[in-house]
């Protein structure tokens, strides 16, 4: 924790404020019978922050504080009849809660929120009924009181109900608020609002989310059992009405009125539950009625909190003069003149060749019978780039993921060794200190923290040292000009970039990239290419993987190539395609061209110009020019990650492009059977067909009739099967179901995106053969495929797609369209494409 004036200014603020409050209840300002409800306001700002910033920070919203409330109250009743001191009742009080507060936060960090507020929901209720039972204790219904406590530090005594009482209540506040100030700006803020973020990310830098709930919730239940003993205290008397459920739930009401997570909502909160009776009153309703019209009225019109909303015309006001305008982030570039000093190599042999960092043997990865990895050995030596590529499904992210310790319930065979010690029985959380480092396809950020703290939050505890660490490394990277903005205000390529820093950051021995290149443009992968090469001058040795093979190869010493779980080739950049195998797992290989049928007609039904597409600063499709004819069998060829599945959702309508325009032929329907299959598991196979229909407006006797037909293009395995829940069916059978549902709207063109994936060779040719004969019938079909060879083998014309952009296009009978559709498959032959064969 780093102190600097302005935040110790705010903290000041909270005993400040109660210094001053006490003065005036000491001078007479604040009338004597008022003096209580001043109190209980502080007592209930107290509950109140220990559950919004539990909500805020954890993401826990917690019904169990009602509970914890009561054990710090029956405390000092307790105490104060078997003549305990002060100090004896609230450090029991707070053991207590901080041990019951981590089992719940333990035990609820495996469920969903509405799980863990059963779980505290049950917790309060047991609680309330031990309460009305243990009478020898609590007193049962009828109450307890609470007499004196004697302070063993020579404070004096207070006995319970007396304005000394009320006096400590609103100090204690006031140091409580004063000590969430800098907790707020602390690293155990950011970790824990990481682990909610993201759990699976904050693994791979070492946050347990388990133990981040855990230490939140076990905090939170301190502070409260602490309230709980100075509403004791200030009561004189305990009984069990207070802590209802009712306290829970309007608990969580002033939480959002003020604003979750916010200190100063919290006194909000505090003072709204003190005075609501007084509100009810006034109006003439009961309280749950009042609270609950208050909750809705800030859900619909303040959904931030009071709080929030007027604070923030004033700290724009206050950023407008107080600071010049940040540059443009999309300018952002990294600094040559930073560069981190390079690390002496420690692990060089005799021979002077590097020693082997990573290595792998045997290692196997299955969910199920499932094998997602099978075999796989590979070593990665400490002055070594290497690069793993293979297609969609191939295994490369099990692999990764095998090294970070994230394949979850697959079971993992074989042996990993990592800087001489096994990595298998290490926890995700602890690669991180091993000095493993991970990125993310997506570029897996914590949204809710600023791009600083996104990296700062690798750090335990946060000194200056590692804050001016942190500014270098953002420098290095270019991204010190947004250091303070959140990820969601950033382009996705910034966000890859925080996405690195945050991996870079503690300088791991290995960095485990994980498609760095994919969704960047041809400047931002220059710079990604030149920070991974500086990484390795460094010394850290590099894993990687990715679809984008100009740019990976261009850093990589030697590749190694995956198909179906197991390894295939190996080699440097220059010879690695060179081998058959790796080749036709990119390409496919396929016997023979189907008989297709001739060309029923050369009308346009479908156009698309000029048509791009983004997602959140993501290209997905750049300027694509696109013709479907009627009846032509229209093949779209691409790598993952080439932009097909959008092309597909263009084409069908169901997605806007961006940019570009989509122009039919007359009225044309379309219809998408899409990849991944997206049926409705528990439904039967006719309810799926039934459901499709229905949202086509189509019912009674032409659905009678149209389930009749479709049913009969089904295989006969299939049409036997009608009532069977379609999560029973087979890849295969599963696939064909999906392009019946796509049929029975009768569609003008059927796009059926990756039809083959994760299917049998047998099924596949299956799947293939009867959307061969649909063509036969008559219908345009846009085919969206993965392996050129496939869709070479059953389409009339052939569009490559690589990296968004149309690169080569023409027909497969076309001799000379074979080696420039796979030259643009592999790298995009944007020079030549121009020459493509024009249909």
């Amino acid at each position: 924790m780093v102190f600097n004036r302005s935040l110790l200014a705010k903290a000041a603020l909270g005993p400040a404020a109660g210094a001053v409050l006490m003065a005036f209840m000491a001078s007479g300002a604040i009338p004597a019978y008022q003096m209580y409800s001043v109190a209980l306001a502080a007592i209930y700002t107290i509950v109140v922050l220990s559950v919004g910033l539990l909500a805020g920070w954890s993401g826990i919203w917690s019904v169990g504080h009602p509970a914890f409330f009561a054990i710090g109250a029956y405390f000092a009743a307790y105490g104060s009849g078997h003549g305990w001191s002060l100090e004896t009742v609230v450090l029991g009080a707070v053991v207590t809660g901080t041990v019951l507060g981590a089992f719940l936060g333990y035990a609820g960090a495996r469920f969903s929120m509405l799980y863990i507020a059963l779980l505290t929901l049950a917790f309060t209720m047991v609680t309330l009924e031990l309460v009305n039972r243990w009478s020898s204790v609590t007193g049962g219904d009828q109450g307890v009181a609470v007499l004196q406590l004697r302070s063993s530090l020579g404070l004096g005594t207070l006995a319970g109900g007396s304005t000394e009482s009320q006096y400590l209540a609103v100090g204690a506040a006031a140091v409580v608020l004063a000590l969430a100030v800098p907790a707020a700006a602390s690293g155990l803020r950011m970790r824990l609002v990481a682990a909610k973020s993201h759990p699976l990310a904050a693994r791979t830098i070492g946050i347990a989310p388990e133990a981040q709930s855990a230490l939140a919730f076990a905090v939170s239940a301190a502070f409260t059992t602490f309230a709980g003993v100075l509403l004791g205290l200030i009561t004189g008397f305990v009984s069990p009405d207070p802590f209802s459920l009712n306290l829970g739930i309007a608990l969580i009401a002033a939480c959002v009125l003020g604003g979750v997570g916010t200190i100063v909502g919290a006194v909000a909160g505090g003072a709204y539950l003190t005075w609501n009776p007084s509100l009810s009153s006034a109006v003439g309703l009961p309280q749950p009625v009042v609270q609950g019209l208050v909750l809705i009225g800030v859900l619909l019109f303040l959904p931030g909190g009071v709080v929030p909303f007027l604070s923030a015309p004033l700290r724009s006001v206050l950023r407008r003069v107080g600071r010049r305008p940040a540059p443009a982030p999309t300018h952002s570039k990294p600094s040559p003149a930073v560069d981190l000093e390079p690390r002496q190599p420690t692990t060089a042999t005799a021979t002077g060749e590097a020693a082997v960092v990573l290595r792998l043997e045997h290692v196997s990865v299955a969910y199920g019978g499932l094998k997602a990895l099978e075999d796989a050995s590979v070593s990665l030596r400490q002055d070594e780039v290497l690069a793993v590529i293979g297609p969609n499904g191939a295994g490369k992210t099990t692999l990764l993921n095998a090294v970070s310790g994230l394949t979850g319930n697959g079971r993992v065979s074989g042996t990993v060794d990592f800087a001489g010690g096994s990595l298998l029985k290490a926890r995700a959380t602890a690669r991180r200190r091993l000095g493993i480092g991970r990125t993310f396809q997506h570029a897996e950020v914590f949204s809710e923290l600023t791009v600083t703290e996104n990296v700062l939050c690798t750090r335990r505890w946060i000194t200056a040292r590692d804050r001016a660490d942190v500014a270098r490394l953002l420098d290095s990277v270019g991204l010190a000009d947004v250091a303070g903005r959140r990820p969601g205000e950033l382009p996705f390529g910034l966000q890859k970039r925080l996405d690195l820093a945050r991996a870079m950051a503690e300088e791991p021995k290995l960095l485990v990239l994980d498609e760095p290149f994919g969704g960047l443009d041809a400047g931002e992968r220059a710079l990604l290419s030149q920070q991974i090469r500086r990484l390795h001058a460094q010394g850290t040795a590099v894993l990687v993987i990715d679809h984008v093979l100009d740019d990976l190869f261009s850093v990589a010493h030697r590749v190694l190539a995956f198909d179906f779980g197991r390894t295939i080739g190996e080699g440097t950049p220059d010879t690695v395609l060179d081998n058959p195998e790796v080749r036709s797992s990119y390409l496919g290989t396929v016997g023979g061209r189907a008989e297709l049928p001739e060309r029923v007609g050369e009308r346009s039904v479908l156009r698309l110009s000029g048509v791009g597409h983004s997602y959140g600063g993501v290209v997905a499709l750049r300027d694509v020019d696109l013709d479907v004819r009627e009846g032509v069998v229209l093949g779209i060829a691409g790598a993952n990650g080439a932009g097909k599945s959008t092309l597909a959702g263009i084409l069908h309508g169901s997605l806007k492009p961006a940019r570009g325009s989509r122009e039919t032929g007359g009225t044309v329907r379309t219809s998408l059977a899409p990849e991944g299959r997206a049926l409705f598991k528990t439904l039967s196979l006719r309810e799926n067909l039934e459901v499709a229909a229905y949202a086509a407006g189509i019912t009674g006797a032409p659905l009678r009739e149209r389930l009749a037909a479709t049913t009969e293009w089904l295989p006969p395995r299939l049409r036997d099967r009608m009532s069977v829940p379609a999560a029973g069916l087979s890849g295969g059978e599963q696939q064909m179901l999906a392009i019946a549902r796509a049929l029975i709207v009768k569609p003008d063109v059927l796009i059926v995106d990756e039809p083959a994936l994760g299917l049998a060779p047998a099924l596949v040719d299956e799947v293939y053969d009867r959307l061969v004969r649909l063509a036969h019938d008559g219908l345009t079909v846009v085919l969206l495929e993965q392996l050129l060879s496939r869709a070479m083998s059953v389409c009339h014309e052939v569009a490559v797609l690589h990296e968004g952009s149309v690169a080569a296009q023409g027909r497969p009978g076309d001799p000379s369209f074979a080696a420039l559709a796979e030259a643009a498959y592999f790298s995009g032959a944007r020079e030549t494409a121009a020459t493509t064969a024009r249909l």
